[in-house]
């Protein structure tokens, strides 16, 4: 069994939805050691999320904001949580919903993501900065 774990850091992005497939495989080249395995993206933030989705019409990602802008909106007079404004706790929210981590099997070197299917960055705040990542992956 092979084991191999990168942090990265994704720079900063508007919010929204972000294909980082390309930066994942990028950061963890280690990927093609490996025949049979799994692969793990972990987001150390909790106002940011990852998700796998749609890769290839724009309108997808588009419209996963306006679901979730529409669905957890901002300024909300119940939400105690507003420290750093308005987009405070619905980014909070947004990020419990889609989770923290995804895994994608690996399959002779590669991930073994769907033909229309990316790693998206699901960024929740309107300035949240830079991203950190840890990738772990591990298989024969």
């Amino acid at each position: 069994m092979q084991m191999y774990q990168q942090g990265i850091q994704l720079r900063e992005r508007k919010r929204g939805f972000h294909l980082i497939t390309s930066e994942i495989l990028q950061a963890m080249p280690h990927i093609g050691n490996i025949k049979t395995g799994m692969c793990q993206v972990f987001i150390q933030h909790t106002s940011a999320s990852l998700s796998i989705n749609e890769n290839a019409d724009p309108t997808v990602r588009k419209d996963f904001e306006m679901f979730f802008n529409k669905t957890i909106p901002e300024n909300d007079p119940d939400y105690l949580h507003d420290d750093e404004g308005p987009d405070d706790m619905p980014a909070h929210l947004k990020a419990a919903l889609l989770g923290c981590s995804v895994m994608i099997p690996i399959r002779n070197g590669r991930l073994a993501l769907g033909t229309w299917q990316g790693i998206y960055l699901c960024e929740h705040r309107n300035y949240g900065g830079n991203r950190s990542l840890v990738i772990t992956a591990w298989g024969d």
